[in-house]
């Protein structure tokens, strides 16, 4: 498949252009002009391109890419030993952001929903990307966090009374632990992210409302893996996906 009908049939796909985002969504590094294997990660670290380099991929499909809004511009240190690396070996990078966290089928916050048994009913926040839904059946906090942590492999941490019942749940991918004042609002009796702040704490304790992170790589790992595997079967085309440990 030529890499300019990829990026396009993507765009079609995932809609890049209805989000206000951090950083460029779309081909962020131009490779080969034909695209036979794709590789998949949640962010472009050096690790990750050695890797899927040595794999032989065409292009590097990830949710964090480069060029961040406030970054330094200057190609040097290490976005140089990257971009070097994909301009060496003639390979492509891709980014998807907030459009694969919000996706409806394909995103973070769909797939995390679905691993987690959670029926999605609503979606708030600025560009609708936080999620909100119920269980079949109401669980304890503890007993969801135990399922949080079979599922996603990584032990989260969890505010609130551990016997609490909780069947209404606020949930979004990554840093997205300021919704948590918006998704209180909401009237959940659970909110689940990725990371945590210091003020989440206060809000926790003061409202009775549970706060769970569960890690920022743990709950994005889902979207750009399903979105690889659904190209892989869409195009035929050779899809692995190469994970990198992170603990935050």
């Amino acid at each position: 498949m030529k890499l300019l009908d990829l990026c396009d049939y993507i765009a079609s796909l995932l809609q890049p252009d209805q989000f206000k985002d951090y950083c460029p969504n779309g081909l962020q590094v131009e490779g080969r002009a034909q695209v036979l294997r794709i590789a998949t990660a949640v962010t472009a670290s050096q690790s990750v391109l050695d890797d899927a380099i040595a794999w032989g991929a065409d292009a590097i499909l990830v949710h964090h890419g480069y060029f961040w809004r406030n970054e330094d511009v200057r190609i040097a240190g290490i976005r140089k030993n990257r971009i070097a690396a994909l301009l060496k070996n003639d390979v492509s990078l891709l980014a998807y952001h907030l459009p694969l966290d919000a996706h409806a089928v394909l995103g973070n916050n769909a797939e995390l929903g679905r691993l987690l048994g959670i029926r999605e009913t609503a979606r708030f926040g600025e560009q609708s990307i936080v999620c909100k839904g119920v269980f079949d059946s109401p669980v304890t906090l503890s007993q969801f966090a135990a399922r949080i942590e079979d599922r996603l492999k990584r032990k989260p941490l969890v505010l609130g009374d551990p016997g609490g019942i909780v069947n209404n749940v606020a949930w979004c991918s990554g840093g997205a632990q300021g919704y948590f004042e918006a998704a209180i609002a909401q009237g959940v009796d659970v909110y689940l992210t990725g990371e945590i702040s210091e003020q989440n704490f206060h809000l926790s304790s003061e409202t009775g409302v549970a706060f769970i992170a569960a890690g920022h790589h743990a709950t994005e790992r889902l979207g750009i893996k399903a979105l690889g595997m659904h190209l892989e079967q869409k195009f035929d085309f050779e899809h692995r996906f190469f994970d990198q440990d992170n603990p935050v």
